[in-house]
This record gives C-alpha cells, structure tokens and sequence, in this order.
C-alpha cells in the first residue's frame, strides 16, 4: 500500500509540476493568471503528455471507437465547443473520472465496472463536458489570482485528479487555500450537474443516471474514510448533489430511446465485456464469465468474454469454441463475428477467417477494423490485389491505421507495383517519424512512377510534408 500510495503521489507531482511549468512557459510571471482558448489548449496537450506517461490508457479499437463515438454525439447539443474534444478510458481500478484541459476528458476503468447502464456513464460523462463548457479550469486559475500560485496548482490538482495524493501536496504554507479550493469547486459541481443534466436530455439518455452513480458509490463497502472513491473526492457534495439532480427530475419526462440512443444501448454490455476481459485479471476475469455461465450456461456475453480472454491467452482453440457458442444465441453480432474471425486469423486458418469476416462485412460494410482482419487474411493466402483494394479504402477512413500503410506497401511490391509500395512505405516510416527512411522511399517512388504524372504529384507533396518535419 506504501508503495501505491507512493507511486500516486509521483505522479500527481509530476503532473502538476508540468502544468506549473507549462503555465509559466505559456503565459509568464507578469500576465493574469487566467487562461485564453488557445492557452488552455497548450496547456491540455501537456496535460496529456503526462496523462499517457503515468497512467495506462486502454488501446482498444472498439472500446475507444465506442467511448468516442459516445462522448461526440453527447456534446452535440452544445452551442459553442471552446475545444475540440477528447475521450479516453484509463486502466485503473479506481472510481473516478475527470475533464483535463482543452477539452481532454478521462474516465477510469473502475468506474465504468461498476455501471450498469450506459445512462450512468452518459450522465458522468456529460457532467465532465459540463465542467469543460463551464471553462472552469480557467476559472480556477483566475481565481488564483486572489489566492496565490502555489494554491492554485495544488487546487488544478484537486479538481482534475484529486483524493488523497493531491491532498499531500496542498498542506503546509497553502493549507489556508485548502477551504476555499472546497467552496470553489462545489460551485462548479453545481454548474457542471445543471450542464450536464440538460446535455443529458438533450442526447435523449436517462439524466438519473447521475443519481444511480452517486449512490452507488455512496452505498459501496467504504469503511475507512481513505478508501472513499476517488470521484467523491474529486467531485464533492454529493447527497447536495443528488438532491440537486432530484429537484431537476421532478419535471422530467422519460422519452422513447432515439435511434442513436439505441445503438448505444444495445453495444454497452459488449463494451463492458471486453473491459472486463481484456483489462482485469486474467484470472479475475475468467471467474467472472465462468460465474455467469454458471448462472446461464447459454450467456452469449459471458461466452463472448471468455472467447476475448483465452484469445489474450494465446488460447485460440478455446477461444474460438466460445465466440461460436456466443454466436448460436446472437448470429448476427458484428463484434463477436469479428472476433472469431481475427482468432481463426491468428492460428493461421485465413480461409476460415475470410468467411466469418465477410460475413460481418454484410452486417457493416465500413467497419475498419474487420476491413483490416479481412485484409491481412487475403495478403497471408497471397491474394494481394484483393488485400490492395482493401487497404487502399482503409487509407481514406480516418483515423488511419499506420499498419495499414506498410501492408499496403508489402501488397503492391508483391503485385511488382513499386512504385506505389514505396510510395506507401515513405507515408508509412513518415509517419513513424522515421524521415530518413521515408525521403528514401518516396525518391525512390518518384523514379519509378515516370509517365505517372498523378502519382508523381501525390509523391512530391509527400515528399515537402516530410521536408517541413
């Protein structure tokens, strides 16, 4: 626990000497202590930095389509993004989320375990937006003005990651700043509970969502005062808070789910199933889908997480024999088609996986990522124009995958049409900032597309984007 304790309190140092520093750089000693749209973008981009170098942050396509997906069709009814915005889940055990600045928000993997609808995470997501369209971090920082420097990094820490550990570092010559660092985030807690209430109804999503989580982590097994969520620390007043949100209630009307909201819904189990199997204890984990086995033995969900778990394992035999045992209850499951067709791929039946993902193809015709497994399987069987043509639509789908650049190269070498392989492999090790690598491949490009004159063209803008880098 010693050793916990001291690795989270690293990090929030770490974290706030880098917006201490990162608010120097940007605005020096003699201008206001209040930030500007562009400021506070500076200033969210090193927040991230360090975000991503202390923290993990889950690298999963669908857990990080859907979270996005989500979080941009939430901030839909706001009239003036000040940023644009930014969502992202962290591997953590914790019960927190928080907005960063300049529009980054993060939300913990703990919490959304405890969820049970996706009303509940809308709601603390919209919450956080709140905070962001609300500008309060450069209210903070305004308010600092009053109440001096050091107060003011010790309170950015407090609201953005919080608990215990930022508390360590606000004690001593600024602990009279302590109080009013309460008072002032309370009040943003109000202003980001009215915010999110109305971006809530406005998605068509379930406000009492808000409420649900509270008392969840309200009513939770928190014996000891140290073991009260981190998001109760963070975002304070909570039985305020709810009785708030039930004032606002009282003149709200449940509405049919709208079409989005729908789609929504319908996906949030599997989200939770493949943070739960690929993010928790593998062990852990696998006790969780066996008890739900025992508890149904047809669960599709619980099949379809242990298929994710013994893929993870390298397990794929098992693996695959759960994913066909999810598929007998839900056939036309795009996520549990694409799974199974990614582990027939990665134990070297490609026939077998081009079936299944065609298939899921028929369900979803632009779903990039089994565009990508359908690709990889037709350049593994050496069917090279058929993965070119795959890759080639993938490269004007954002966001790209590198990956796709290089296999796209590979493809038209092995078709001897060089000089779109090393086109791509120039984009590709540009990409990777490896521009020695790829100033090397497109000359080589352009010498080999003589009597192309658009390639050539496509080659030499290249060429000057690497220039500039």
């Amino acid at each position: 626990m010693k050793i916990k304790g001291r690795r989270i309190k690293n990090i929030i140092i770490i974290i706030v000497s880098t917006v201490f520093f990162a608010f120097l750089l940007y605005f020096g000693e003699s201008k206001a202590f209040s930030l500007t749209i562009e400021e506070e973008q500076k200033l969210g981009t090193q927040f991230l930095i360090s975000v991503r170098k202390h923290f993990d942050v889950i690298d999963d396509d669908f857990a990080n389509e859907y979270i996005n997906d989500l979080g941009q069709y939430l901030i839909k009814p706001l009239e003036t993004k000040h940023f644009p915005f930014h969502f992202y889940i962290i591997k953590d055990n914790d019960l927190n989320a928080f907005a960063g600045p300049g529009g980054h928000i993060f939300i913990f993997s703990g919490l959304i375990e405890v969820m049970d609808e996706i009303d509940e995470l809308a709601a603390v997501i919209c919450h956080e937006i709140g905070h962001i369209s609300g500008r309060h971090i450069s209210q903070l920082i305004e308010q600092s003005k009053k109440i001096g420097l050091a107060t003011m990094a010790g309170i950015l820490a407090g609201t953005l990651i919080g608990g215990k550990a930022a508390g360590a570092i606000t004690t001593g010559a600024v602990a009279a700043g302590i109080q009013k660092q309460l008072s002032y985030s309370r009040n943003h807690e109000r202003h980001a509970d009215q915010l999110g209430f109305n971006y809530t109804v406005a998605s068509g999503f379930e406000p009492s969502g808000m409420i649900t989580t509270l008392k969840k982590l309200h009513q939770g097994q928190w014996s000891r005062a140290d073991n009260i969520p981190s998001y109760l620390l963070t975002h304070p007043g909570g039985p305020e808070r709810m009785s708030n949100i039930d004032v606002m209630l009282a003149n709200y009307n449940s509405k049919p789910d709208k079409n989005k909201t729908k789609k929504f819904r319908e996906l949030f189990p599997f989200f939770k199933t493949i943070l739960s199997a690929k993010y928790l204890d593998p062990h852990e984990a696998e006790r969780l889908f066996n008890r739900k086995l025992e508890k149904d033995p047809d669960s599709p969900l619980a099949h379809f997480g242990l298929g994710i778990v013994w893929k993870e394992r390298s397990e794929y035999p098992r693996s695959i024999s759960h994913f066909q045992k999810a598929l007998i209850s839900l056939p036309e499951s795009l996520l549990i088609l694409r799974n199974l067709g990614e582990a027939y791929q990665l134990v070297g039946q490609d026939a077998e996986a081009i079936d299944v993902l065609e298939k899921a193809l028929k369900i979803e015709h632009n779903d990039k990522s089994a565009l990508y497994l359908l690709a990889v399987s037709y350049q593994q069987q050496e069917e090279y124009p058929k993965a070119a043509r795959l890759y080639e639509r993938l490269t004007s789908m954002e966001p790209v995958k590198d990956e796709v650049y290089y296999n796209l190269g590979v493809s038209y070498g092995r078709e001897k049409r060089l000089a779109l392989a090393h086109y791509n492999f120039g984009i590709y090790f540009s990409r990777m900032k490896e521009f020695q690598k790829a100033r090397f491949h497109f000359q080589k490009a352009e010498d080999l597309a003589q009597g192309d004159s658009a390639l050539r063209g496509r080659i030499r803008k290249a060429m000057q984007d690497t220039v500039s880098k």
